[in-house]
């Protein structure tokens, strides 16, 4: 529809510039006879609803935290920001008296859901209903929609709040039968990241980690639930042990307010706001994309939409918080946060943008919005040395996973704020390689060597370490843990002997490291802006805008740019392994390959060859 009235007003401009009229040729002298009164009548009920405004905004697919893509890109993919930006927007606009939310298994992390909670809360607060209309039931789903003031569940749909879980694949006895070795060291006796490839099952320091954690993750989902839905915490319990309901079954028991379909949510929700007849706006406050691409300007906006980088910077010189974005595994080089394979941090593009903002008179202070297992720890060094470095206030805030190399970054700043949920710590140290050759020689490939060095081999893949590459790599190794617990111990004033206790690789909900002395506060985003904002000295009335870097990135750039680590023929592997592997599973038309396949995307950069700061394998908790 926009692009029709986009070309509509095209032609009116066309036919003004030829001098045309679009007018009738006389007015009708009598108002009554033309039906200017009915037409009056029309607009000022056109005036009152649009006025009396139910806003539906619809939580589904992925929301990822990062930058994401620019311009009129940004809500193609919309990322964490987008959505509570519209939030927000529904909070602060007076025509809007009322929100519907459709919560269709949208994909958020536990630091993700409290964000938008937090965006809920502010419409709320406004003095506004907001209506969940559920759809997708796991717990993280559930959360979300228990933070509003009502919840109505589809008839057909299906509420799993089984608890919490987590599993790890381990890949040992398929590498024994391929005749494939891997050569795995660690420092950190619960530094696991290399166990699926080394083990059939968890070691006694891998399960520990994970059931502490896990364990308070459970508590937390109950707390929550039972204080949302003021049930006790005893009950709540009771029905997690039961754990999948339908909708009546979950009406029964308390846990939501109504079954109905959305039709219905937007009609009880305008009643509860006192609105007789609303304009329902759905997909409020997202953007769409002209679709009309012709002539002159037309090329203008197809070259706007592909370059992604329309109208991200406020506008004014205010003063400003920036927020640099950490997400995805932590590599050498440049980034990547696509619409086509994920994303990664690149220590060049994030000390840039640190750097940026350092310079940038109107910034005042910088915010570490970290989403990151960890990576590369010479990758994380750099980018902690220009966080160390930099001139403003610097506070980190810790989304889902900010661990290993997500957490050597953060305690360089002069505060961390962490979710109760994130996945935080992991101090410690992993790497190694795979030695193929055994593969190789069962199917006829022989490798032949010329060498000079007594440690020349160390990277090589057809051979396991020998005893002087496996101890050279090991002292590099134990280095690297040095350093990590060293800047762990000054960043947050502990002392040698309690940073060993929390080290080791050991992992903790944001709760669990609040409690242990490793951040400085639970809470958001917003949280973490207003803890730099205090520390850049500014009153709690002066105003501040948000930039957000490093900046935007464009569909010329994920399909014409380089990919990260390109001379690095491992990293090479690595930076395109995701999609590739999730490609396979999905055409092989196996469902449950495709986990497996992200498990063996993970354990690439494990397999590199050099010291890794990373979290161990990849964690998926439901």
């Amino acid at each position: 529809m926009r692009a029709v009235w986009l070309s509509s007003r095209r032609g009116v401009l066309i036919a003004a510039v030829w001098g045309l009229s679009l007018l009738p040729a006389t007015a009708p002298a009598d108002p009554a006879v033309a039906g200017a009164e009915p037409r009056k009548a029309v607009r000022d009920a056109d005036v009152a609803r649009k006025a009396t405004t139910v806003a539906v905004i619809r939580l589904t697919g992925d929301i990822p935290d990062g930058v994401g893509q620019g311009g009129l890109l940004a809500d193609l993919a919309p990322h964490l920001h987008r959505i509570v930006e519209r939030l927000d927007k529904a909070a602060e606009d007076n025509r809007v008296k009322a929100v519907v939310l459709a919560v269709e298994s949208p994909e958020v992390g536990r630091a993700r859901l409290d964000e938008l909670r937090g965006a809920i809360a502010r419409i709320r607060k406004a003095g506004k209903p907001v209506a969940a209309h559920l759809v997708g039931g796991s717990p993280a789903h559930y959360m979300l929609a228990a933070s509003c003031d009502t919840i109505t569940m589809a008839p057909a749909a299906t509420l799993e709040i089984a608890g919490v879980r987590t599993e790890m694949m381990f890949f040992k006895s398929l590498l024994d039968r391929l005749d494939v070795a891997a050569e795995i060291l660690q420092v950190g006796e619960f530094k696991g990241a290399g166990e699926p490839l080394t083990r059939e099952s968890m070691s006694p320091q891998l399960r520990e980690q994970y059931e502490s954690f896990v364990g308070d993750l459970y508590d937390q989902l109950v707390e929550r639930v039972a204080a949302d839905r003021r049930l006790p915490v005893a009950r709540i319990r009771e029905l997690v042990d039961t754990g999948i309901f339908t909708a009546e079954a979950a009406l029964e028991a308390g846990l939501v307010d109504a079954v109905g379909y959305e039709d219905e949510v937007v009609a009880a929700v305008a009643t509860r706001a006192g609105v007789a007849s609303p304009k329902v706006v759905r997909d409020y406050a997202e953007r769409t994309i002209d679709q009309d691409f012709t002539g002159l300007g037309g090329l203008v906006k197809l070259v706007e939409v592909l370059s992604g980088r329309a109208g991200e910077k406020p506008a004014g010189t205010g003063k400003r918080v920036a927020i640099v974005h950490v997400t995805g595994t932590i590599r050498e080089g440049k980034g990547r946060d696509d619409l086509l394979a994920g994303g990664a941090a690149g220590a060049e593009d994030l000390a840039k943008a640190i750097r940026t903002a350092d310079k940038d008179d109107a910034v005042v202070a910088i915010v570490l919005r970290i989403d990151s297992p960890g990576g590369s720890a010479l990758a994380s060094d750099l980018i902690w040395r220009e966080v160390e470095r930099c001139g403003k206030p610097v506070v980190a805030s810790l989304s889902d996973t900010a661990a290993s190399g997500g957490y050597y970054i953060a305690v360089a700043a002069d505060r961390i704020v962490a979710a109760p949920g994130t996945l935080t710590g992991s101090i410690g140290v992993v790497g190694g390689k795979i030695a193929v050759g055994g593969a190789l020689e069962k199917v006829g490939v022989h490798t032949d060597v010329v060498s000079k060095g007594r440690n020349a081999g160390w990277l090589s893949t057809t051979e396991p370490f020998t005893p002087g590459e496996r101890a050279a790599f090991r002292a590099t190794m134990e280095e690297i843990y040095r350093l990590f617990t060293g800047k762990v111990a000054a960043g947050r004033k502990l002392d040698a002997p309690t940073v060993e206790n929390l080290a080791g690789g050991r992992v903790f909900t944001g709760r669990q490291a609040h409690a242990a002395g490793l951040v400085d506060r639970l809470g958001t985003l917003d949280d973490a802006v207003d803890e730099a904002r205090k520390l850049a000295g500014l009153d709690a009335a002066e105003k501040t805008d948000r930039i957000l870097l490093p900046e935007p990135r464009g569909l010329f750039d994920d399909l014409l740019g380089a990919v990260p680590g390109a001379a690095d023929p491992v990293a090479h592997v690595a930076a395109g392994g995701g999609l590739r592997a999730a490609l396979l599973a999905r055409l092989v038309g196996v469902a449950a390959l495709e986990p497996l396949a992200n498990e063996v995307d993970v354990l690439t950069d494990v397999l590199c060859g050099r010291p890794q700061l990373l979290l161990p394998a990849r964690i998926t908790i439901r």
